[in-house]
């Protein structure tokens, strides 16, 4: 029986993970497909990009990865946002996702009142989670890269087989690739 990531990721352990996720119905992620004749390898750097995207708002490291023609492999490093004020959490998530009104209202004004103030705190503190969350990272990249190829193919549908499967790197032997 497996267990759920938040039992396997857990950065008091380590805060280094190598994680992969694989495409579905033989589709491809990258390079050229000797069947349909198709050049998929464009998608190559759309999957850089979005890496680099998410890495600039996420507390999480790239260290390395390979993109593959059906797959993907990333090793990242989660790093502490607690060091960040709430200001900074809301800016970070507003980059990301909805509700982006709710942050831009908190980083320009104090919030008003006792049940307000408490709602931020609450709300910020799971924005602060999710930004060191690998859960999170990998979230936001394979619904990207999912959304554009299944445009791209006209298909709809899963495009990656599972979420992603993770791996803790415990000792300094991981790292030798």
């Amino acid at each position: 029986m497996t267990l759920a990531r938040k039992y396997l990721i857990s950065p008091e352990d380590t805060p280094y993970y190598h994680v992969m996720t694989r495409c579905v119905r033989r589709a491809f992620l990258c390079g050229k497909d000797k069947y349909s004749g198709n050049c998929y390898e464009h998608r190559r750097g759309l999957i850089k990009n979005r890496i680099n995207q998410l890495a600039d708002v996420f507390n999480i490291n790239v260290c390395a990865y390979a993109i593959m023609s059906n797959h993907y492999h990333l090793v990242l490093k989660i790093n502490s946002t607690e060091n960040w004020d709430n200001k900074q959490v809301l800016a970070y998530w507003s980059q990301l996702c909805q509700p982006k009104l709710f942050c831009q209202k908190f980083m320009e004004n104090e919030p008003q009142g006792k049940d307000e103030l408490e709602m931020v705190y609450l709300q910020t503190d799971i924005y602060r989670k999710r930004l060191m969350s690998i859960s999170w990272f990998m979230k936001l990249l394979n619904e990207h890269i999912a959304k554009e190829a299944n445009k791209e193919d006209k298909v709809t549908g899963s495009f990656f087989e599972s979420r992603f499967k993770s791996q803790a790197l415990l000792d300094e032997r991981a790292f030798s690739f």
